[in-house]
């Protein structure tokens, strides 16, 4: 296996196969620091892992969506060892036919999902945050390497 086939072996050990995992999601707040500069704005949250994409059941009405809708750009960090570089999206309502298979899985990777989801609201929806770059850490170096910088769009690492 080549480094960057390593560095999802390692992602989807931790935090796929159909498990819950908490994430760090950072975001550009839409009031600026005291200096006037953008401001990061970070919040945990639950999502789940697929070929280089974390899903994330919310509202469309929380800060982080519309901070997102003005700056799509977001970093993710995890207790597995690693942080990433995305794009957030909005894919709409979580009961929307095209949703139905996102939806499937938060029923049962999210044990809380049913009582809190509330997806009879138009406003609860499916965040998809695709990723682009950034390093998962792997201390064991499991499959040999301690440190894998990852390119998810032209599938490297080095």
């Amino acid at each position: 296996m080549n480094k960057y086939e390593n560095a999802m072996k390692l992602m989807e050990e931790r935090c796929g196969n159909g498990k819950e995992v908490v994430i760090a999601l950072g975001t550009i707040s839409l009031t600026p620091g005291a200096s006037g500069n953008p401001r990061p704005a970070v919040r945990m949250v639950c999502a789940y892992y697929e070929n280089g994409v974390f899903f994330v059941s919310t509202d469309a009405k929380k800060n982080k969506m519309l901070q997102i809708e003005k700056n799509p750009e977001v970093s993710v960090a995890g207790l597995e060892w690693f942080a990433f570089q995305g794009t957030a999206e909005n894919l709409g309502w979580v009961k929307d036919e095209k949703n139905a298979e996102i939806r499937a899985k938060f029923k049962s990777i999210f044990d809380w999902f049913d009582e809190v989801g509330d997806e009879d609201s138009l406003t609860s929806i499916v965040l998809r945050i695709t990723l682009s770059e950034g390093t998962i850490i792997d201390n064991e170096r499991k499959y040999g390497e301690q440190q894998y910088e990852v390119d998810f769009i032209n599938h490297s690492a080095r």
